[in-house]
């Protein structure tokens, strides 16, 4: 079991759960002995890995719903009544915010205001994680990671919005909950951003990692539109057990320092060029070539993106556990595992957790 983190029995929500990320987070969780409630619009792709590794059964509830509908949430929640929400429901894509800019915004702010609206009118304690993106701070193409205290932004819709959903949060916990009285209201609410994760059963459209599953899988060429960009690569798991070790410090602990932003991303080094990702991913399939296939008139996506992991490794003792070639690999062997099971992918996506759990505590700070 991961160190650190007891949530035996424990009720946790799970917005989004549906999703790639959030459907490993339910895997997680149901392993960990909590009692999981998902509340969800259905799979955004087809595949999808909750419906390929059968999320659903592991589930206490499934809800199927949109995130805006307050009155549907509000009930959902109370019906499980949580000890700790964690908020994935989002609109996650890049250049699909600059096809629907408006719902990207209704959807990533206001379906946060939503779900926070739904722990103000339920006033229980609780703990609630919403997960943003690192796309939420201002960019500057810095070569540097950004820390928690640096302002949000945005140049996309996508960014844009995820940088609102921040100041969403901030502003509910300051009016609402703020940190200093946990006390008397009992809830804690933090927001977490990752890098950029890759790892089996993302089949997202205009996403690196599944489009290049895509054309390997069909014997196609990988095509990069932006091969010099820098990302900050990371394993699904890694900042999910960040998430779980935040969640369990707040009930634990609660600590008004930890209802704030957290950043888990890779360790410095671990932040490479989409290039060499692609090459590492092709080389660990064992076929298949890219080509660069840049366009100037493209919508417009960073450069450069680092985060800061100092806060992190300094308050919460967690660093990552997989650099980024370990990640490429275990990414690479699900999807080729995929392609042959008729089955469940459970189990491949139980053996990854497992592996991650046995794996050492951490990496050496110096990796590189």
């Amino acid at each position: 079991m991961l160190r650190g983190v007891d949530l035996a029995q424990k009720s946790v929500f799970v917005t989004g759960h549906s999703g790639f990320k959030g459907s490993w987070l339910s895997i997680w969780l149901h392993r960990l002995g909590a009692k999981v409630t998902g509340y969800s619009k259905p799979p955004p792709t087809t595949p999808s890995n909750f419906e390929m590794s059968r999320v659903q059964t592991l589930l206490a509830t499934h809800h199927v719903g949109d995130i805006r509908d307050g009155e549907r949430l509000t009930s959902a929640i109370a019906a499980a009544d949580p000890d700790i929400i964690f908020h994935m429901a989002a609109q996650p894509l890049v250049r699909e915010s600059y096809q629907n800019p408006r719902e990207t915004f209704d959807v990533n702010v206001i379906g946060t205001a939503a779900v926070l609206d739904a722990v103000k009118a339920r006033g229980k304690p609780c703990v609630v994680i919403v997960v943003t993106s690192d796309k939420c701070y201002e960019n500057g193409e810095h070569v540097w990671g950004y820390r928690e205290a640096d302002p949000m932004g945005g140049h996309d819709p996508y960014s844009a919005s995820k940088g609102a959903a921040e100041l969403v949060v901030s502003s509910y916990r300051r009016s609402f909950f703020p940190p200093s009285t946990i006390a008397k209201h009992g809830v804690q609410v933090a927001s977490v951003r990752a890098g950029n994760v890759i790892g089996g059963g993302d089949w997202a459209v205009d996403r690196l990692v599944p489009d290049i599953i895509r054309a390997l899988s069909s014997g196609a060429e990988v095509r990069l539109r932006n091969p010099d960009a820098v990302r900050p690569w990371q394993h699904v798991l890694d900042p999910l057990g960040g998430y779980l070790l935040l969640a369990a410090r707040m009930l634990e602990k609660k600590d008004v320092a930890l209802s704030s932003g957290w950043n888990f991303g890779p360790l410095p080094g671990h932040d490479v060029p989409v290039s060499r990702l692609a090459q590492a991913l092709i080389d660990e399939w064992g076929s298949g070539k890219w080509l660069d296939v840049r366009e100037h008139n493209q919508p417009h996506e960073a450069q450069t993106l680092r985060l800061s992991i100092e806060k992190a490794v300094a308050q919460l003792a967690w660093r990552p556990r997989w650099d980024v070639q370990t990640s490429i690999r275990r990414t690479a062997r699900w999807y080729a595992r995929a392609a042959r099971s008729q089955g469940s992918m459970l189990d491949a996506c139980l053996e990854d957790i497992e592996a991650y759990e046995r794996s050492s505590d951490a990496l050496p700070l110096s990796s590189a």
